[in-house]
């Protein structure tokens, strides 16, 4: 029965793959991607890698930087993550970041102040790396925490724990302020 044809299981692999190459954050299966600009960006360049040649050196090019961006994606996240943990979110972090083609800011009044606080973490902060372009995902989030009143203790943590450093100054893990 293995080796015959009506294995069910058979392409299972091959639809993780194709799934994967859809994927536009970090993980497979993630539908929690909007259809932001940095999203468009994403999906575009698999589209021309997809295109290419896989032994051409654009190709190579091509599927460094899409890897690179899928790694910063996951590690801004990861940031965001330990701080709302730190915060006492730990059952809640998951779904706190979970933003969908569904997901609505949930007082129209909270847009301005949920900017302003995104901006000031990404001005004030090393939360998100120096040449990252905000995206829209994580507005939808401080929204959330805006609506919890733990925005400012966010914004707070944030500070505590990815200090803006100057340019090119590294941290490592002993420089670190500890963890409340």
């Amino acid at each position: 029965p293995l080796c015959s044809n009506n294995n069910p299981y058979a392409s299972f692999g091959a639809t993780l793959a194709r799934d994967e190459e859809q994927n536009l954050w970090s993980t497979p299966h993630d539908v929690t991607h909007t259809e932001a600009d940095d999203d468009r960006v994403l999906y575009n360049m698999i589209v021309v890698r997809n295109q290419l040649d896989k032994d051409s050196e654009e190709w190579q090019k091509l599927n460094y930087d899409i890897y690179t961006l899928r790694q910063t994606r996951k590690e801004v996240r990861s940031r965001w993550k330990h701080i709302l943990e730190d915060l006492g979110f730990q059952k809640e972090a998951d779904s706190l970041l979970s933003v969908t083609k569904l997901s609505i800011i949930s007082d129209s009044q909270n847009m301005g102040k949920a900017r302003d606080i995104l901006l000031k973490l990404s001005e004030e902060t090393n939360i998100f790396p120096t040449s990252w372009e905000l995206s829209e995902r994580y507005l939808f989030v401080v929204d959330r925490l805006i609506a919890l009143d733990t925005a400012d203790e966010f914004f707070k943590m944030a500070s505590i724990v990815y200090p803006k450093r100057p340019s090119g100054e590294r941290v490592d893990d002993s420089q670190k302020a500890p963890q409340c």
